[in-house]
């Protein structure tokens, strides 16, 4: 081997290297293609494809077959297609809609999604339906409503379709909290409208709530501190769990998640700022999941991020493997 050929051939190695070592030191696979999202939902498998959802205009679709590389398909509602009623719930907002969540349910799949304006009570949670993912979406008007006054915000909704076949739908920003309501599998909207939502988590800055069940435990993921300031973000996840979906939650220590409580899940680590909106992969194996992240080596831009769980003896989640945009993917990105 020449002089010349082997510093070539370690540069080419370290090149290779920053591909795939960018997340928590492990070797996986960057993540690449276009990545902008803020606010994913859970992902779900047609066929051999992966679909997500995320805020922005129409609400932004993208698919992968292999979930490392990632392209943007058409918007679930054209620019000039809003559901009337949206509209009335927060005038202005001109088809922009925020942090959708996706379930299959029979053979067909419900998208929830969010209209608000930013900062204020004047907010929905709307239903759209499909037998495909990326084609066919059919709004279903409102699944709950909130105003100035209430002790909730309607908007980033989480569906989760419990083992005893009951639906139900955690929600929430700031405001009181976290809210969880009980969802009719016929209709996809609430069961009972006269219901009262249940608070399920509470704190100053509090948004983002993901369901999720594992081995008879239910276990509530929620946001704390401030989005969509780029750098900036404070974002941070925490978790609590229950034996029943309704709570109470309490983290490792006991304390009550409506008490503000809640174990440290995923933090910023440079360059992953901020990371938010934990969305759980929807498959046989569900050893995954998609969040979004503030890029601190690219200007604070909104990206998507993989990572893998890892379970603790006594059932505790922690994030491994965690799969970052690719360096070379600088793109803009929306933010709320």
């Amino acid at each position: 081997m020449s002089r010349l050929a082997r510093p070539l051939r370690v540069a080419l190695a370290l090149a290779a290297a920053a591909l795939t070592m960018r997340a928590s030191g492990s070797d996986v696979a960057s993540l690449r293609g276009d990545l902008r999202a803020h606010d994913p939902s859970s992902i779900v498998k047609q066929g051999e494809r992966y679909y997500l959802f995320s805020t922005g205009w129409g609400m932004r679709t993208k698919h992968s077959d292999d979930l490392v590389s990632w392209s943007e398909g058409a918007p679930v509602f054209a620019r000039d297609a809003a559901p009337p009623w949206t509209r009335q719930v927060a005038p202005g907002i001109r088809g922009h809609y925020w942090a959708p969540d996706v379930v299959r349910h029979g053979d067909r799949y419900r998208l929830y999604y969010s209209v608000s304006r930013f900062g204020k009570q004047t907010s929905a949670i709307g239903l759209a339906e499909s037998a495909s993912l990326d084609t066919g979406w059919e709004d279903r008007g409102v699944v709950i409503q909130s105003r100035a006054g209430d002790p909730y915000n309607a908007i980033d909704p989480s569906v989760l379709i419990a083992s005893d076949g009951r639906h139900w739908m955690a929600f929430g920003s700031f405001w009181d909290g976290v809210h969880l309501t009980e969802l009719d599998p016929a209709t996809g909207r609430r069961r009972d409208a006269s219901y009262e939502p249940r608070r399920i988590a509470s704190a100053k800055e509090i948004e983002a709530p993901t369901l999720l069940e594992r081995d008879g435990w239910h276990y509530l993921f929620v946001n704390h501190g401030l989005c969509c300031r780029g750098v900036d973000s404070t974002y941070r996840v925490l978790v609590g769990r229950s034996e029943r979906v309704e709570g109470p939650y309490l983290d490792k220590e006991g304390r009550p998640l409506t008490e503000g409580g809640g174990a440290p899940f995923l933090a910023s680590e440079a360059p992953r700022i901020g990371p938010g909106h934990i969305a759980p992969l929807a498959d046989s194996q569900g050893d995954r999941f998609a969040f979004h992240y503030y890029d601190g080596d690219d200007r604070g831009r909104s990206k998507l991020a993989l990572a893998r769980w890892r379970w603790s003896s006594d059932g505790w989640p922690a994030a491994t493997n965690v799969q970052l945009a690719s360096p070379d993917v600088n793109r803009p990105s929306p933010t709320r």
